[in-house]
């Protein structure tokens, strides 16, 4: 059994303290750390990275998440370095953030990096900014994981607009300004009176006036700095009242008005979900799509038991109880077998413009040899697991234009033909063109998210263009301040 600690962030949230009892109750942890009013957040990450553990993990929550299942079963059995949780946010969905769990040999090289100097992404994400910065040389894995938690909810007006106002400020790229604008486009409309939304999209507005795209990192570190007296600044001028005290009556009364909604944690009754698409046609895109609709779905899993299971032709995946699905070549020959073995699963067969794929395949392979020499063991059994999943798939190792053209055309009748007569159990969905949740969403049985599909490359550039196409005929018609401007996009 692990060795946990608890490290609660707060600085005066609505909802902090029945979030730290939810927190104690479903983590079970063997110490717990409360940093309370600690600001900016770099000054906080500061801090949090100067306790001594005595622990195998850290888990880090936010005041603002109410998690509302048990996370110490998982904890448990965790063998990852880290792990970020997606939650149910009021805002933008299904996203990830809020509670992390992060084992400690990270925590503690994440504390000797010197905070970079004049680094713009360290100023909007200190925590983000370290760990990625200890994680990338160490090859560490991170993994994603789907608890019943809600975030952002209930919050005092003062928060939501400081939030939002930094939310605009990390909303600055093409994919992040695409998922802003897209879920600001499905917020509710403006009914008159204050609401989190109302507050949500004034601070949007408050900081595209106030700081400028040029803008640079010390300016933002000096607004990120001033929002706490802004926020209650600009909402006097507003003539916003602030929320009464946050009950747990108040958090009930919500979970019994929402109990039809779609359960997204580890208890939660899901099928298995398989990724049946070749390498290279969008199956890194499927599963983290697969994620934001709850289903903790591996891509291309490398750990042993996997490999030993699948290599003598046992079905019955240890992987498959802690989580919904798998995808990529580790699943694509063997799905007639999985068909049989998970009664109820769902498949999904992504598939690609042919041409476009068989040169993907070639610059892919032309870096990723089938063998090495190595001492290094964990190595070694990489390169076993590379080896036979590329047999099984393809036939062949190395990548070869003809045996790889003819292998696409067979799977993709093959695929075709067993599902023939159960079309409810395979959706073929063509990611690398575009096609996304709008598919994916409905054969799953969840609602559509409001975020845009996670496509790679050329394909964000056409959903920029296609929302900032809608903008500009929203702004046409008289869409008002709810509508995405064309520049922001």
């Amino acid at each position: 059994m692990a060795k946990v600690d608890l490290v609660f962030r707060k600085i005066d949230e609505r909802t902090a303290d029945i979030a730290l009892d939810l927190a104690i109750r479903h983590i079970r942890p063997d110490a717990v750390h409360v940093l309370d009013n600690v600001r900016p957040f770099s000054e906080c990450v500061n801090r949090m990275l100067r306790i001594e553990h005595n622990s195998d993990y850290v888990v880090y929550v936010d005041a603002d998440c109410l998690i509302l299942e048990d996370m110490r079963g998982f904890i448990d059995r965790c063998d990852t370095a880290y792990v970020d949780t997606y939650v149910s946010d009021r805002f933008r969905g299904r996203i990830h953030c809020g509670v992390h769990v992060t084992r400690l040999d990270l925590v503690r090289r994440m504390a000797q990096i010197e905070p970079p100097k004049n680094d713009m992404k360290y100023v909007l994400r200190p925590e983000s900014r370290l760990r990625n910065i200890a994680m990338k040389p160490l090859r560490m894995s991170k993994q994603f994981r789907n608890f019943d938690i809600l975030h952002d909810h209930f919050q005092y007006f003062r928060h939501v607009f400081a939030k939002y106002a930094v939310r605009e400020l990390r909303s600055r790229t093409p994919m992040q300004q695409a998922r802003l604008d897209m879920a600001m486009q499905r917020w509710p409309q403006p009914n008159g009176g204050a609401d989190d939304y109302s507050v949500a999209r004034a601070a949007v507005e408050f900081t595209r006036r106030l700081a400028p795209r040029n803008s640079s990192a010390e300016e933002i570190d000096r607004l990120i700095r001033a929002l706490p007296e802004l926020a209650e600044r600009e909402l006097d001028r507003l003539g916003i009242k602030e929320k009464d005290p946050f009950s747990i009556s108040e958090l009930n009364a919500w979970l019994e008005k929402n109990a039809h909604a779609p359960a997204y944690g580890v208890g939660a009754q899901k099928p298995k979900v398989f990724g049946i698409g070749l390498s290279r046609t969008g199956t890194r895109s499927l599963t983290h799509a697969l994620q934001i609709l709850g289903f903790d779905t591996v891509h291309y899993p490398v750990d042993r038991d996997t490999y030993n299971e699948l290599a003598y032709g046992q079905y019955d995946l240890t992987l498959l109880k802690h989580h919904d699905g798998v995808t990529d070549i580790t699943v694509a020959p063997y799905y007639p077998q999985l068909d049989q073995h998970y009664p109820g699963a769902k498949f999904i067969l992504t598939v690609r413009d042919k041409e476009s794929w068989l040169q993907s395949c070639q610059n892919h392979w032309f870096n990723s040899p089938a063998f090495k020499e190595t001492e290094d063991p964990d190595e070694a059994h990489r390169y076993r697991v590379r080896q036979l999943f590329r047999a099984a798939t393809y036939g062949c190792y190395d990548f070869v234009p003809e045996r790889f053209s003819w292998v696409y055309d067979q799977h993709v009748k093959a695929v075709a033909e067993y599902f023939r007569d159960r079309p409810q159990d395979l959706l073929v969905i063509d990611i690398c063109s575009g096609e996304g949740f709008e598919k994916l969403a409905p054969f799953l049985g969840r609602p559509v998210p409001a975020t845009p599909f996670p496509h790679n490359g050329s394909v964000v550039s056409r959903q920029v263009a296609q929302l900032r196409a809608q903008a500009q005929m929203q702004m046409a018609r008289g869409g008002g301040r709810e509508a995405a401007t064309p520049e922001a996009v």
